[in-house]
């Protein structure tokens, strides 16, 4: 399975392999590394056929509290018609492999390899493979925080192919963002978007956000900053990381790419 765009490996590794890898679980932040997504994890999921999935995130104390994130693998003809039992729920779907036909509200979309769709709450939708090699996207998952006299968004089908990069004022086009909604649109209540930095490139600063991120690095590598450690990471491997958690980076020799996952635009949660 070729992809531009990193997938787990799947499988089992070899009994003769090391088992010290990079993986590590802290108060702050979490990283899995991309040989820690194999057959042995996976899960499956009702009214899902020909579909298993790595779940790489999930609402838990102590680790993500905002979102899920999963990474599907759809066989050809699989696929589901009933795919969200939550009507609370939004997502995100962003392929990085092969093809899936997505049905909202009527409307057929086939998204390929960086295709990207939003699927509202109460969204009427279905997902099927129609290909001849199995698919595999992401899907991230939220509890819509609904505000009165605020809309719902729409659902809408775009690809990274064709949302431009951002970049950073400064950064002499080394470091950017495709955003695929407006940062000012207050319909929306987490961005997913996708960070690039050029070859040696670098996050100039211990970036301390109040929202809660999900990386998943889609090409590349490089070393991060996590709380007080520099982590090397690479295509596959997921990051997690509490809000405040200071953030930096430094890209190695090819481009560094990655998903990026965070909650916006609602008031900080209160315990009364």
């Amino acid at each position: 399975m070729s992809s531009q765009y990193a997938s787990p490996p799947a499988g089992l590794p070899s009994q003769m392999a090391l088992h010290t890898q990079r993986a590590v679980f802290t108060e702050a932040y979490a990283v899995l590394p991309h040989g820690t997504m194999r057959d042995i994890v996976i899960s499956y999921l009702p009214h899902w056929r020909l579909t298993r999935l790595w779940v790489i995130a999930r609402p838990l104390s102590g680790f993500a509290e905002t979102f899920s994130q999963y990474i599907m693998e759809v066989a050809p003809q699989g696929g589901s018609d009933k795919p969200e039992g939550n009507p609370e729920a939004e997502g995100v779907i962003f392929v990085v492999a092969g093809e899936i036909t997505l049905t909202i509200e009527g409307t057929e979309h086939t998204l390929t390899e960086g295709g990207y769709a939003f699927l509202p709450p109460g969204c009427n939708w279905t997902a099927v493979n129609n290909g001849t090699e199995f698919c595999r996207f992401h899907w991230i998952r939220k509890k819509y925080e609904r505000v009165e006299g605020v809309d719902v968004p729409e659902a809408f089908v775009t690809s990274d192919k064709v949302e431009p990069i951002r970049w950073m004022p400064g950064s002499n086009d080394r470091w950017g963002t495709t955003r695929f909604v407006e940062p000012i649109d207050l319909r929306h209540d987490m961005h997913v978007n996708i960070v690039t930095l050029e070859p040696g490139a670098v996050i100039p600063f211990e970036e301390t956000h109040v929202m809660e991120h999900g990386l998943y690095v889609l090409e590349g590598k490089a070393v991060y900053r996590l709380n007080r450690d520099w982590v090397e990471v690479e295509p596959g491997d997921f990051m997690w990381l509490r809000a405040f958690c200071p953030q930096a980076c430094y890209t190695g020799p090819e481009r560094f790419r990655y998903l990026l996952y965070k909650d916006v635009n609602r008031h900080a949660k209160l315990p009364f």
